[in-house]
């Protein structure tokens, strides 16, 4: 694999009786990301890659059992521009993945990736990866209502 090839080029296809998978290429939004002072100015750019696996049957009658692509597109879009600074990309594509799960009940699967394009000078891409399972979105949930039921403690 090429450093700069996309999470649609390099993800494995699906297995046989899987199920289906969405992607998306370089959606570029704008997000207030970041740890240094000039980063805290103004919101940037952000690249997002995603694969969406799920098992429902396409139905032209229910959307429920699918993923539609642009409202994806669009609510995570909306999500980064309601969104307060984010000093992590990590913190944020975790955000971007609970968003998933809980909004598409049919997903079972994901991988997000995130990069600022042009941030480092003799790179295409640095960013980071999330590969999840609804199961490790559930072990998270657990994670994080023990963590704030200790924190309130």
């Amino acid at each position: 694999m090429k450093p700069v090839e996309s999470i649609a080029s390099f993800a494995p296809p699906p297995r046989a009786g899987r199920g289906w998978r969405v992607f998306i290429d370089e959606l570029v939004v704008t997000a207030r990301i970041g740890i240094h002072a000039h980063e805290h100015e103004a919101p940037q750019p952000l690249v997002i890659d995603a694969s969406l696996a799920y098992s429902g049957e396409p139905s032209e009658d229910s959307a429920h059992a699918m993923i539609d692509y642009e409202r994806y597109c669009e609510r995570v879009t909306a999500f980064l521009s309601r969104k307060p600074h984010t000093r992590l990309l990590e913190t944020l594509v975790v955000k971007l993945a609970v968003l998933s799960f809980s909004e598409w009940p049919a997903l079972h699967a994901l991988t997000i990736a995130l990069h600022k394009p042009k941030i480092r000078e003799g790179t295409r891409r640095i960013g980071v990866e999330l590969d999840w399972t609804r199961a490790d979105y559930e072990a998270w949930r657990v994670q994080a209502r023990l963590r704030a039921e200790t924190a309130s403690v």
